[in-house]
């Protein structure tokens, strides 16, 4: 006999009993459509809710109404320098004039004075020259030959290249396109305006290409070195001739490399690892990165706070879990950073973490119970993950976040914005060059300008061009 719905017994006893199946049968399809609609309402509703502190969303896309985290209780001290704080000076520069000043009368009494100070107060003014191109020009004869009458032109000499852009020009156009994101429209604005040099979009780009081949012995050497070290990946969406591809970058301690391709796939990462990895790749839960072991992995904590944070704000049957995670959480990153200041032993870490670890599971395995579907599905993939949540606590020289790679991916998001990618695969080569030489010459400290004028210097005369290897800068 079919069940009786909620309603009253005796308007349910009017139904005829052919039509109460069919009218249980109506009544169960719209309490399914309701529980769809429901549950698509909640999912909307957490999606209007996401921002940078509970999602993968960057700071820039936040609405002023995003509570930031609480700044730090007041010290009590006041802004600035403290006492005892090591002062900062500007460096004084080789002058390339000087006005020596000396008083004339006693600001006393008057007494005229003679005589120099040996050790004098210094007063630097920096200023611009008025800046001009310097251009040579070489005078190709032609002659003609007195025997048979042929004409022959001199050549040009080794190292002059053919076009009419010196290397220096070359490499200044580069890293503002590649270095600072201008242009090429600003660019052409900018060496009119500052160096009264006339160059024209068309030209930027030719010497783009040029520059990449310029660069291509030094990334090359830099690929084969990150997989030798613990790297830091991630990757980001890029646009190349108008069609979706992905801009990947490794980050080691002082080697930075990116890639751009059109698979978002593990092969990618493969490719930049190389085969036979042995080493620690920090990264996010991306299923690019699966075919690792998980003694070689370790998962950004940064990401997983978010996570956290996500729970918490959907006020549902994960949220005290969520609440749970978040303070472990911020405590792994307190202990954390007392261990980066060294005021805490790496041992001691151990022994904290070795504790909590059987805690952090048994509240991983309740949340993987909870009502919330989403909750869940983070609390049982952790679980399945959890070996690579600990492997910055053995391995020196390995962070719990993968800050590093998200950093070196800013500048060039930021590229992507104002430029909507790359219109060929010969552009999309050379911002990975460019990117991976500004990045690596950042972090070894060493002047970028300098060091692309000297590879395509050195490409010019046909010689090796310096090396951004650690072993060897």
């Amino acid at each position: 006999m079919a069940q009786q719905p909620p309603i009253p017994k005796e308007l349910w006893d009017l139904v005829p009993p052919a039509a109460q199946a069919a009218l249980l049968a109506f009544l169960g399809s719209l309490h399914a459509d309701l529980a769809a609609l429901r549950q698509q309402v909640a999912d909307l509703t957490a999606r209007l809710g996401q921002n940078s502190q509970n999602s993968s969303q960057p700071p820039s896309s936040d609405s002023p109404a995003v509570k930031r985290r609480p700044p730090p209780p007041a010290s009590g001290r006041r802004r600035g320098a403290q006492p005892g704080h090591p002062p900062h000076h500007r460096p004084l520069l080789p002058p390339d004039e000087e006005i020596p000043r000396r008083p004339t009368a006693c600001r006393r009494c008057g007494e005229a004075l003679a005589g120099s100070d040996p050790e004098p107060l210094r007063h630097q003014v920096l200023e611009l020259p008025r800046l001009k191109p310097h251009v040579t020009e070489y005078q190709l004869h032609r002659l003609p030959c007195p025997r048979c009458g042929t004409f022959t032109c001199a050549t040009l000499p080794q190292g002059v290249p053919q076009g009419h852009q010196g290397p220096r020009l070359q490499a200044a156009l580069a890293v503002l396109t590649g270095g600072y994101r201008l242009s090429k429209d600003q660019a052409e604005t900018l060496c009119a305006d500052l160096f009264a040099i006339p160059v024209c979009p068309g030209t930027v780009c030719r010497l783009e290409q040029q520059t990449t081949v310029a660069l291509e012995p030094v990334v090359g050497p830099l690929r084969e070195h990150v997989k030798t070290q613990h790297a830091n990946l991630d990757e980001t969406s890029w646009r190349e001739e108008g069609k979706r591809a992905w801009l990947w970058v490794a980050v080691t301690a002082l080697v930075t490399v990116f890639h751009i391709g059109r698979s978002r796939g593990g092969a990618v990462a493969r490719s930049l690892l190389g085969p036979g990895w042995h080493w620690v790749v920090t990264s996010d839960r991306y299923s690019a990165y699966q075919w690792l072991a998980l003694r070689r992995r370790q998962l950004c904590w940064a990401h997983l706070r978010r996570d956290f944070q996500a729970m918490l704000d959907r006020h549902n049957a994960g949220s005290t879990i969520g609440v749970q995670l978040l303070d472990f959480a911020d405590d792994v990153f307190h202990e954390w950073y007392r261990v980066r200041d060294g005021t805490l032993r790496r041992s001691s870490l151990r022994t904290y973490i070795a504790g909590q670890r059987p805690w952090l599971r048994t509240l991983l395995q309740t949340g993987a119970r909870c009502g919330c579907a989403k909750t869940a599905a983070v609390c049982r993939e952790l679980l399945k993950l959890e070996p690579a949540l600990w492997t910055f606590v053995r391995v020196d020289g390995v962070e719990p976040t993968n800050n590093a790679a998200e950093r070196a991916l800013r500048h060039a998001v930021l590229w992507r914005k104002s430029s909507y990618g790359t219109a060929s695969a010969k552009g999309s080569q050379f911002v990975a060059h460019i990117l991976s030489v500004v990045a690596t010459c950042r972090q070894q400290g060493r002047n970028v300008l300098e060091f692309v004028t000297a590879c395509c210097q050195a490409h010019l005369q046909g010689e090796p061009p310096p090396t951004l290897l650690p072993q060897v800068a």
